[in-house]
């Protein structure tokens, strides 16, 4: 098992090897999830490039972290120190939801580590006032009892209705939430997500190449916070995933795939020309 120390924090990650291209594509995965979010896409894109997935501090398989709160300042350093310690030089980032939050910071603070950007189902605004009361109770009641306990009211937020009401697709939706909800721990970083502070105002700074990804079905991060970020992001470009919600790469693989592999093949033609 591949592990990167980070001030005392051991992070899971996994690296698929250098590919055809010599770029690399770093995959930043959402709240409760890990690098399993992203399977599909590293199998299909790992023959061209190297591609790395990391477990957030206190999630996935990454090692526990003592504080209450595992802010967004904390997770996009973790990211900055993975691609100085593994790489070395400018990569596609691609992160999801949480993984979002860190990429947006990346791109705005830390553009010579940014080739290209890729945002799916996240939003550079705080999380939105009606949400706390809410999210906050779910976390007390983690803290207190577990993850298992709340799962059922975790899975409308984070899997689409369409999805969800699939019977043939029961297993699949099953073992989803049973990922979802495997770290007693988790709150921990729940709390990073909810209490995170906006970036919109540094979007402007975003000069690389940026695509920007929504499920129909997320109602989460919805397509107006999608849109939001392609007004602000000079140049973004978005890309709408049908009966997709809130994990739209293990929802609709195949559609969030190929909307990355025509995104990274426009950037490749631009550069031959």
């Amino acid at each position: 098992m591949a592990t990167f120390d980070v001030d005392g924090v051991s992070l899971y990650y996994e690296d698929t090897g250098p590919g055809s291209t010599g770029e690399t594509i770093v995959f930043s995965h959402g709240l409760l999830w890990g690098t399993e979010l992203f399977a599909a896409q590293i199998a299909a894109l790992r023959a061209r490039y190297r591609c790395i997935a990391w477990d957030h501090r206190g999630q996935g398989q990454s090692g526990s972290d003592h504080r209450d709160c595992i802010g967004m300042e904390l997770v996009w350093l973790d990211a900055v120190r993975l691609i100085e310690g593994l790489v070395r030089g400018p990569v596609h980032f691609c992160g999801l939801s949480m993984g979002g939050f860190a990429a947006m910071r990346m791109a705005s603070r830390r553009p010579d580590l940014v080739r290209s950007l890729m945002l799916l189902e996240t939003s550079a605004d705080p999380e939105p006032a009606e949400n706390l009361r809410g999210y906050r109770m779910l976390t007390r009641i983690t803290k207190l009892l577990g993850p298992r306990i709340v799962k059922n009211k975790v899975a409308p937020i984070m899997l689409g209705k369409t999805l969800l009401g699939d019977p043939a697709r029961r297993a699949q939706r099953a073992t989803f939430v049973d990922l979802m909800s495997r770290r007693r721990d988790i709150w921990r970083a729940t709390n990073g997500v909810i209490d995170r502070a906006g970036v919109y105002h540094e979007l402007g700074r975003i000069t690389a190449p940026t695509l920007v990804v929504v499920g129909d079905e997320d109602v989460a991060t919805p397509r107006p916070k999608a849109e939001r970020l392609v007004g602000a992001i000079a140049g973004a470009k978005l890309v709408v995933i049908p009966r997709a919600g809130h994990s739209s790469a293990v929802e609709e693989p195949a559609a969030v795939t190929a909307a990355l592999e025509a995104f990274l093949a426009g950037l490749a033609a631009s550069a031959a020309t």
